[in-house]
């Protein structure tokens, strides 16, 4: 909530741009206490021309986008700071989400495609025809990630395939790509007037066309997709100055931190040692594990990505990472489509009122299946129906959906790491469902921590802009070194759910 205090001489204000697949919102935190002290948010329309299909509106992306920064600087001058107090902003986005535009007009070619978006199903069919033993993972060793639909790359593909427009475009040598972070930036440092086409190298390793070792695009996986270079952005850290904001009511502010929203959130979560994860419960549900500066390859599924490198100067850390589809969305779905709750927090007090789902199970695979299994062509199913099941074994069903499915990543995870977690942080949208909380515990036979301030996304866009050489707001050396894998360590306090059961008695 926005807080009440009064401007103090020498505060330092960081804001942070949380780009996020279904709202947009502008977040301002005080630099030292982390504490969030106003935000303004608007919702974003999705666009579903076909089954499957999801697209958004770049340019409402972006008016969304300044609309929040400007509101959320007048609610800050109401609370008697004043704007000049924010020294930085960041920047954490949807991943994956692709958008292309014209390099004369900087208007867009064709509306974004969102991250769980199915359309391309079919190019990656033919793409994986020319690896070598129709092999999805051929391509693993180099950018960490499957042949799948979920990645940029793949979607670039399709638009180059299926859009006279961008075809056109890019034989003129007028177009432009980029995830939403490019979109944003490109736009706030100034547009066709001197705009900076840039991307992190978080953002950069969800694309397919990054290489993990070298963080620089890649010419042979350019060449497999046939994607020329000249459309992508510049690869930079997730922690520098990239420019300037040349509109909204922060004219002259810095951007210096750029995160993918996972990333972001591990960030925010303080996951600076190896070993230590963190679990986000949004549209999606993703599991972020720290590596180190070791890049792993995953034998189960998981994604091989960039965690962070904040600095230019700083050396990449890498994480595994389970990403599953659907989660919040399932819950959207159960209010949106079927009318059994009227807003999302009912969905708790439906799913209490039974202690279990009678032999009902949820499968919320809309967008397909995710990891571990990349299967694009799987659907949802409700199963296990009676008579006797009503609204509540379904509710409960779902949020024990999404249970099941981190109880997946976890596994998985614990095999390719080879060390098995004993906690999991988590943030998100979703975490103020204690119920969903305590199943998770229980589900997964470790501790569940959960922080009393949620917003660890855009806490962790504003933790890397304010520690970005030149802007210098606070030193996270110190926080990284302190962290420690045994005894998590957050910004704020936290809740600790531990399992109600043992596991025998899941058996």
């Amino acid at each position: 909530m926005p807080g009440e205090g009064v401007s103090a001489e020498n505060v330092s204000l960081v804001g942070a741009v949380d780009q996020g697949t279904s709202s947009t919102r502008f977040l301002i935190f005080n630099a030292k206490t982390s504490e969030v002290i106003t935000y303004h948010q608007v919702e974003l329309k999705q666009i579903l021309p076909k089954s499957g299909w999801v697209e958004e509106d770049p340019m409402e992306i972006l008016d969304t986008t300044k609309c929040c920064i400007d509101k959320a600087v007048e609610n800050l001058v109401g609370l008697r700071y004043k704007q000049t107090d924010i020294k930085a902003v960041g920047i954490t986005n949807q991943r994956e989400t692709t958008i292309v535009w014209d390099k004369t007009t900087g208007k867009p070619l064709y509306n974004a495609i969102v991250w769980l978006d199915l359309r391309t199903a079919s190019t990656v069919e033919q793409l994986q025809k020319k690896t070598p033993g129709n092999n999805k993972d051929h391509l693993r060793s180099r950018c960490g990630l499957p042949l799948a639909t979920y990645f940029s790359a793949v979607k670039l593909r399709w638009l180059l395939d299926n859009s006279e427009a961008v075809r056109k475009a890019v034989e003129e040598g007028r177009c432009m790509f980029g995830t939403v972070d490019s979109w944003l930036v490109y736009n706030l440092t100034g547009g066709v007037n001197g705009g900076h086409h840039i991307t992190d190298v978080t953002n950069a390793s969800r694309t397919m066309l990054m290489n993990l070792t070298t963080l620089d695009w890649d010419d042979s996986l350019c060449g497999f997709f046939d994607i020329p270079k000249s459309v992508l952005p510049q690869i930079r850290s997730s922690a520098e100055v990239y420019g300037e904001l040349t509109s909204t009511k922060l004219q002259g502010t810095k951007i210096s931190g750029i995160l993918g929203d996972q990333q972001a959130a591990l960030v925010g979560q303080l996951c600076f040692q190896v070993g230590q994860a963190k679990n986000t419960y949004g549209t999606g549900c993703f599991l972020l594990y720290n590596t180190g500066l070791k890049a792993v390859e995953s034998k189960t599924g998981l994604l091989t990505t960039v965690a962070y490198q904040l600095g230019k100067n700083k050396p990449a850390v890498y994480a595994l990472e389970g990403a599953i589809a659907i989660a919040g969305a399932c819950v959207q779905w159960l209010r949106d489509n079927m009318g059994m709750i009227s807003s999302s927090a009912e969905i708790e007090q439906l799913a209490s009122a039974v202690d279990s789902t009678a032999g009902c199970y949820f499968v919320p695979a809309f967008s397909g299946l995710f990891c571990p299994y990349w299967q694009s062509d799987a659907r949802g199913i409700i199963c296990g129906l009676t008579q006797f099941t009503n609204k509540n074994h379904i509710a409960r069903a779902v949020l024990e959906a999404v249970c099941f499915q981190t109880r997946e990543l976890l596994d998985a995870m614990n095999t390719d790491s080879g060390l098995e977690l004993s906690s999991v942080r988590v943030d998100g949208g979703m975490t103020v469902n204690s119920l969903l909380m305590q199943i998770q515990a229980d589900l997964l036979g470790i501790d569940v921590v959960r922080p009393s301030m949620t917003e660890t996304t855009a806490l962790g866009a504003a933790m890397a802009a304010e520690s970005a050489e030149g802007v210098d707001v606070w030193d996270l050396s110190a926080v990284m070194s302190s962290a420690s894998s045994d005894k998590p360590s957050t910004p704020v306090a936290t809740d600790i759910f531990h399992p109600s059961i043992t596991a025998q008695g899941m058996t």
